[in-house]
Formats: C-alpha cells, sequence, structure tokens
C-alpha cells in the first residue's frame, strides 16, 4: 500500500490529515492507497485560496485562459496513459475503456478553450442616443464535485468550462477515485496560476463541508441522493446549484427491429462499464413479436463476455467499483427474483477476491420492482415484454427519474412519438450511445437540473449584466 502523495511524484509533500481513506483495487481486493481526507480547516483554506485568486483571473483576457486551457490538455493527453492506469486501477473498468474517457477529457478541454473567447453578449435595442448592452460575467468560485464512474472526463468538462468563462476551481474527486483526480488535478495547475485549481481529497463530509464554505457555484455528478443533499443546503444560501444525478433510463424495442441487432445494443448499454454509467440502460420494455428472438441473443452476448480485471486487454467486463456496490445491485436482482421475475443468466455471487459481478439478464419483470423502479447501477438487464409500443412507451415514461432514454424501432412515427413524450433530457433513437459533442440537454426531475454539457455550459458557469449606456445632456 502506498501513501498517495508519493503516487505520481516522491517530492511531493504530504497533506496533513487526521485520517486517511483505504483504496483497494475491485479486481483482486489488494490495498493500493491511503488517502488523507482533508480536514475542515483545509476545506476553508482552500476556498479561500480560490477566492483571492479570482478576481485576477476574472480580468485574465479570454484568449490568455484558453490558452491556458489548450496547454493544461495536450498536458493531460502527454499523461493520458497514467491517467487511464489510474482509473482502471481504482474503479475497475477495462483499460481501453478508461482511456476513452481519457480522450474524451481531452477533447472536452480543447472544446471549451475553443468556445470560451466567442461565448459573448449581446447588444439590445434601446433608445435612440443610448447603447444597450448584455454582458457575461464568471460567478466566482465553482466547487466541482466529481463522480467515479467516468473520473477524468467529466472533470474536464466542469473545470474546463468554469476555468475559460473566468471562475476558480475547487476541485473533490470522488473518495472513490482519488488517485485519479490527484494527477489530473495536478496536471491542469501546472498550467494555471496559483489558486485558479485547487484540489480536496475525502468523503462525503469534506464535500458537505466544500458546500458550506461560501462558493458561488456547486456543479455536481453523482448519485441522486447527494445531490439532493446539495440542493438543500444551496436552497438556504442561494449558491448556483448544477446537477447530474441518477438515472433510470428505459429502452423501448419495437415490433419491427431486427432482434439479434437489438440484443446487441441492450447488451451494450446494460453491461458497457459493468453498467456503471449514467445514461446506462436499466429497464427493457420489448416487443412480444421479438421478444423471444430478443432475449435468446441477449443472454448469448451476456455469456459471451469475457469477465476479468481491466488491466487485461483480453476483460470485457470488470468488477464494480467495490463490493459496497456489488451488495446493491444483487440485493436488486434477489428481491426481482423472489418478487417473481425470472433469472435467465448471471445473478449469482462469484467466489473469490475482487467485486465482481456477472452479466446478468432478468425477465418477467414488473415496474413495482426496485430492479425497474430504481437505479441499479451494474450489469445487469431486467427485461418487461410488451403487448404494444404504447403499453411501452407509457410505462417508460413512468418513474422519478428524467435522465436519458433510448427507442429502436423503423416507425418514423413511433420514433416521433417517443421523443416528444419522454420526459428526459435525451432521447437516442436506434442507438443506445452516441450524439454530437456538443449536446447539451436539461436532466429531469430526480436527475438533476441545469446544463451539464455543450455551449451552454458556459452560461450556466457565468451570469449575465445588462448595461445601459445614455449620454449626459449637452
Amino acid at each position: 500500500m502506498t501513501d498517495i502523495e508519493r503516487l505520481v511524484h516522491e517530492e511531493w509533500t504530504a497533506v496533513e490529515a487526521d485520517r486517511r481513506i483505504t483504496i483497494s483495487d475491485p479486481a483482486d481486493g489488494c490495498e493500493l492507497f491511503a488517502v488523507p481526507v482533508a480536514r475542515p480547516a483545509s476545506v476553508d483554506a482552500a476556498v479561500g485560496a480560490a477566492r483571492s485568486a479570482a478576481a485576477a483571473w476574472a480580468r485574465t483576457p479570454a484568449g490568455e485562459r484558453a490558452a491556458a486551457v489548450h496547454r493544461a490538455a495536450d498536458a493531460v493527453a502527454a499523461r493520458a496513459d497514467d491517467l487511464a492506469r489510474l482509473t482502471t486501477l481504482e474503479m475497475g473498468k477495462p483499460l481501453g475503456d478508461a482511456r476513452g474517457g481519457v480522450d474524451a477529457g481531452v477533447g472536452t478541454l480543447r472544446q471549451y478553450a475553443e468556445l470560451g473567447p466567442v461565448h459573448r453578449g449581446r447588444s439590445l435595442n434601446g433608445e435612440v442616443g443610448a447603447t444597450d448592452l448584455m454582458v457575461y460575467e464568471s460567478r466566482g468560485v465553482v466547487a466541482a464535485i466529481t463522480p467515479w464512474n467516468d473520473p477524468v472526463a467529466v472533470s474536464c468538462g466542469l473545470i474546463g468550462a468554469a476555468l475559460v468563462t473566468g471562475n476558480t476551481v475547487v476541485y473533490k474527486p470522488s473518495e472513490r477515485t482519488p488517485a485519479t483526480g490527484w494527477l489530473l488535478a495536478r496536471i491542469l495547475s501546472e498550467h494555471l496560476p496559483e489558486g485558479v485549481l485547487t484540489l480536496l481529497l475525502g468523503d462525503g463530509e469534506v464535500g458537505a463541508r466544500l458546500v458550506d464554505a461560501g462558493v458561488d457555484v456547486v456543479a455536481h455528478v453523482g448519485s441522486t441522493a447527494t445531490g439532493r443533499a446539495i440542493a438543500r443546503a444551496c436552497a438556504g444560501t442561494g449558491t448556483k446549484v448544477l446537477l447530474e444525478n441518477g438515472g433510470n433510463d428505459p429502452l423501448i424495442i419495437d415490433a419491427d427491429v431486427d432482434p439479434e441487432w437489438a440484443a446487441e445494443q441492450a447488451a451494450l448499454g446494460a453491461f458497457a462499464n459493468a453498467g456503471q454509467i449514467c445514461v446506462a440502460v436499466e429497464r427493457i420494455y420489448v416487443h412480444e413479436a421479438v421478444a423471444e428472438p430478443f432475449l435468446a441473443a441477449l443472454v448469448a452476448r451476456a455469456r459471451s463476455l469475457r469477465t476479468g480485471p481491466g488491466t487485461e486487454p483480453a476483460t470485457q467486463l470488470g468488477p464494480l467499483v467495490d463490493r459496497r456496490m456489488r451488495d446493491h445491485v444483487h440485493g436488486h436482482v434477489a428481491q426481482a427474483v423472489a418478487a417473481g421475475a425470472k433469472l435467465l443468466t448471471g445473478g449469482e455471487v462469484p467466489e473469490g477476491p475482487g467485486s465482481f459481478y456477472p452479466a446478468t439478464v432478468l425477465t418477467h419483470c414488473t415496474d413495482d420492482m426496485a430492479v425497474l423502479r430504481e437505479e441499479t447501477f451494474g450489469p445487469v438487464a431486467p427485461v418487461a415484454v410488451v403487448a404494444t409500443f404504447d403499453e411501452a412507451l407509457e410505462r417508460a415514461c413512468q418513474g422519478e427519474y428524467g435522465l436519458a432514454a433510448s427507442v429502436l424501432t423503423r416507425d418514423l412515427a413511433h420514433a416521433t412519438r417517443a421523443w416528444r413524450e419522454l420526459p428526459v433530457g435525451t432521447v437516442k433513437v436506434n442507438n443506445v450511445f452516441g450524439g454530437a459533442p456538443g449536446g447539451a440537454a436539461h436532466p429531469r426531475r430526480a436527475s438533476g437540473q441545469g446544463y451539464g454539457y455543450g455551449p451552454e455550459l458556459l452560461d450556466e458557469m457565468t451570469q449575465t449584466k445588462v448595461v445601459h449606456l445614455a449620454t449626459p445632456p449637452s
């Protein structure tokens, strides 16, 4: 086990801490790092440093801020293999997927570096003889609280958008992937003035202290429970809140699609990153006309996945992030089976070290089961067979979440009805993943609030001011 301070460079000084969190490899249970948990005074000091640097960074020309973020993106790209390996060690995803997340983060940093200087206000039509403007200004200090399931990509998005719009950032990565967050922050901060990006490591107590420490924006990607706690805290202070939280994303499979192709899409959506994706397929409604061959193909695909440590090149299904997550996932599956669901494959906790869980397919699922009603966040594909497209759409529209949904159909009318009626921020037709890089959606209901991506995130990170310039009388 290695102290995280010496993980990247032996000259790093130790962080003062009263306690530490131990991070274990989810593939074999071996202890990896001892992570120092920030003291309350350290949280206040980080926010104070960010506050002290905020005015100067906001006055820095937008082109200079963008150039700094471009340099930071190049530095992240140069350390992509190191960041990917840390991600895999800490949370288990296959190394290729982890590298893809780093590459996405680099692309996002570059996107915001390009968009920052052209994020401008507009002139307004006022009275003759006067000039009226609407201008964007930075908000101040942004607390970026990020998740473990895609730690580099999400962090780069929030940090990049905040920096190019003139905000300083206090960055708290998930306590499940602190080494990845630590290395990312060190890489980025080398290309920024002192205090513009500060790092805090720790658990939920540190995050709660940060939310209450007088920041101007809290941008959180993570669980709905944590997001709701943040929203309650910020409601009392007036702090701006951006939340992308849990999802319970449905997949509708129409009667006119190729069932084997549909099974490939369902498997990708349910099993990628061991189901630990905010927009993973969490519940499947398949038309009875294609249900039998679809289920056969889905089961075959689930059984064909190669399970193993994420560091092994052949691995297609890595472990869950830890055994606490595995207990949660297996609890949903066991409850469903006890309530009448039929287990077609998987569903058993394997013996041996680590936190592995098999790709699991359930059928005869009903909407009162937790596996269809709540976010499972594991490699589980719960299936409900429906008699009509109307039934599938009605059931897909139910629930408290509103993050994303997918529809597989050859019927344009069905596709149009689905994207219009589904109460979610993102609808994908004939693809469970994908989309243009600039897409920005509002998550709905328990899934959050505010734009989390795209050019619109720059609007969230700024505040507008209307200026009326009139000439004095002669």
